[in-house]
């Protein structure tokens, strides 16, 4: 679950990581007192959950309590368009009115796990303010990394190291260590799968402070954090996504035109290649989980086809859990409430396969029965054409 740059420093200012004054605005007024409260030279700051912010428009200094106001006149509402966004943007429903700073150095501080190694590292970077991607591209070599070994967490020396590592001066490395040290136990303690600071910066005084901050929380976490769930911005995410997970399916929209409907997420993955393979283009990935009901599946056929770029649906499943017999009950019913006019190709192998088969052929709807993926694949993407 991803979070507002304003809410990511609220949770690490908890655990004491030191960031600028702020206050959030829903509205010009809202955005003017905030300007008035923190002296009139302030930052005006978008609130999406997109990075390149302010190329697009998205992030405003203002020297006078006036410029904000106009600065939050442009901003609020407009469809701020980034590299992250895609090119239809988003729209921008709130803003982050942040004192400015006189800053002398950017730099980059960032935790995530490391797969290969199984452990969480915390990385480091004199190139602040920059995409971290085109800096591990063009310099690999300024990205510093300390593995954090589970149950011990980050220590001084680790911090130390990353901290002279990037330039920090020799007065403000404790400051920068005791930051580090903090984004390190949050990071533990809230259960996120990414934190980020760009930039980290050093200021004139010689303070350190996260100017920017993005937090990736883990959804299958959230259980142990219901003070996490006001957190949400459904505004911010897929509205087809939002719907799915409102029935336990794990759904993400994709760009084909080709639906997928599989039970398990490896089956699911071996089923989106498998279409590339056969030169159609994937428009989602749909796992109904092992244990769907009929119900579930109805919702998840409804959800699939609310997508207006769908011209053809794949249902790909493996009998165990969910019997074949109770999917194929599931996707005829869908289709009669429905109205469903697409054409359907359907693959399914195990338990009451055979049922599951009858129960299709007999339906009345002009669904096609595949045997196997290849061939499956190769209909979906004829279908589609």
């Amino acid at each position: 679950m991803k979070i507002h740059e304003y809410q990511g420093k609220a949770v690490l200012a908890r655990f004491g990581v030191p960031v600028p004054k702020g206050k959030t605005a829903f509205t010009v007024p809202e955005a003017e007192a905030a300007a008035k409260e923190l002296g009139g030279f302030v930052v005006v700051k978008a609130q999406i959950h997109a990075g390149g912010r302010g190329k697009g428009g998205g992030v405003k200094v203002c020297k006078t309590v006036d410029d904000a106001v106009e600065a939050s006149r442009k901003i609020l509402g407009m469809q701020l368009i980034t590299h992250q966004t895609g090119p239809q943007g988003q729209k921008v429903r709130r803003l982050l009115v942040e004192e400015a700073l006189p800053i002398e150095k950017e730099m980059y501080l960032g935790i995530t796990l490391d797969r290969a190694s199984g452990k969480n590292v915390f990385m480091a970077s004199s190139e602040g303010g920059m995409e971290i991607e085109e800096v591990a591209h063009h310099s690999p070599e300024k990205i510093l990394k300390e593995t954090i070994e589970p149950g011990v967490g980050l220590q001084p020396f680790q911090a130390r190291n990353l901290a002279f590592g990037i330039g920090v001066p020799a007065a403000s490395v404790n400051g920068a260590v005791k930051a580090m040290i903090a984004l390190a136990k949050a990071y533990d303690e809230i259960d996120a799968s990414l934190a980020e600071i760009n930039p980290f910066i050093l200021l004139k005084d010689g303070r350190v402070m996260a100017l920017d901050a993005k937090l990736n929380l883990d959804d299958n976490a959230l259980y142990r954090h219901p003070e996490f769930t006001d957190l949400r911005d459904l505004d911010e995410e897929d509205p087809l996504e939002v719907e799915a997970s409102k029935f336990s399916l794990n759904y993400i929209k994709l760009d084909g035109n080709i639906a997928c409907m599989v039970n398990g997420a490896g089956l699911a993955m071996a089923t989106m290649d498998i279409i590339k393979y056969a030169g159609g283009e994937p428009a989602n990935f749909l796992d109904v989980g092992g244990g769907a009901n009929e119900e579930q599946i109805k919702n998840a056929f409804r959800i699939l086809l609310s997508d207006s770029a769908v011209k053809a649906v794949l249902i790909n499943i493996f009998g165990g859990i969910l019997r074949c017999d109770v999917l194929a009950a599931g996707v005829v019913n869908a289709a009669r409430e429905l109205g469903i006019k697409l054409p359907v190709v359907i693959r399914m192998e195990g338990t009451n396969v055979e049922e599951g088969k009858r129960i299709i052929r007999e339906s009345g709807f002009n669904f096609q029965v595949a045997e196997g993926m290849k061939d499956a694949a190769e209909k979906v993407v004829r279908a589609a054409r």
